[in-house]
């Protein structure tokens, strides 16, 4: 016969995650000027470029506005997430993790509670983004829409590690600039806001975008660009993996550097 667990015991066997803290950390993700910030340049990204590509071009199942949707997409969910994970920047400054150090929470415990409320986070831009599609005639099969945005959501637990990363290694005065111009620069790479091609499409595949915008995408394009080349199913699951575990490798390290110090 088993008896179900308490709450410090259960909490315990989750390395000292509870409800409680989960919510005081979402709770704190949600002011005023972060979530205009965090919806609006997403809007007007899209806005601007989503009637700029090849209208004629000849996707499987949607259109270039669709195909531009997906990619803002993921990229207004990289960079919520990025943002509010890199807000443990302040965190260390003012001392929390000390805090935490002394609470039973485990650091891999506070890493996952970290990048679980960005996540969250970083439904609202790409919701946004895809009411934005359905507004301005972005066609994709129901089925299509929905994974290429749900995708796009998930995949931004790849960037909450690398906030994690920047947070922890920067100061707070430094790192609050950094999600904007990294993001960027990566979704250029990573062929999300200009369809690439040869060389610049094979420098692509191994950039932390290329993965989530390619899995976002292939349900739309069958796995295709927009001059022919084939993106791999299987190298785009493999290059999002693989970001993840080295986002969140590098987190805990510099994690268990800051705790150590104090």
């Amino acid at each position: 016969m088993t008896t179900a667990l308490a709450p410090g015991r259960r909490s315990a066997r989750l390395g000292g995650i509870n409800p409680t803290f989960v919510r005081y950390e979402l709770s704190r993700r949600f002011n005023r000027q972060t979530l205009i910030f965090m919806l609006l340049l997403p809007a007007v990204l899209y806005l601007a470029l989503f009637n700029t590509g090849p209208q004629n071009a000849r996707l499987p199942h949607g259109n270039f506005a669709a195909w531009m949707m997906l990619g803002i997409a993921v990229y207004g969910g990289a960079m919520a997430a990025t943002s509010t994970a890199a807000t443990i920047s302040i965190e260390k400054t003012v001392g929390w993790l000390r805090m935490i150090k002394l609470s039973p929470l485990s650091p891999s415990a506070y890493i996952v509670v970290k990048i679980l409320c960005s996540v969250l986070v970083a439904a609202l831009p790409v919701a946004v983004v895809g009411v934005l599609g359905a507004l301005t005639g972005a066609a994709a099969d129901p089925a299509v829409w929905v994974a290429g945005l749900v995708v796009a959501w998930l995949g931004s637990a790849v960037f909450a590690a690398l906030g994690i990363t920047l947070g922890l290694a920067m100061k707070p005065e430094i790192v609050m600039h950094m999600p904007g111009l990294t993001m960027t620069a990566l979704a250029f790479l990573g062929d999300l806001f200009i369809p690439l091609s040869g060389t610049m499409l094979e420098i692509s595949r191994y950039t932390p975008m290329y993965g989530v915008g390619t899995l976002a995408r292939y349900a739309l394009t069958d796995g295709y660009t927009f001059n022919g080349d084939h993106n791999s199913l299987w190298g785009a699951v493999l290059n999002l993996v693989a970001w993840l575990f080295a986002f969140s490798f590098a987190a805990s390290r510099r994690l268990a550097k800051s705790t150590n110090r104090m």
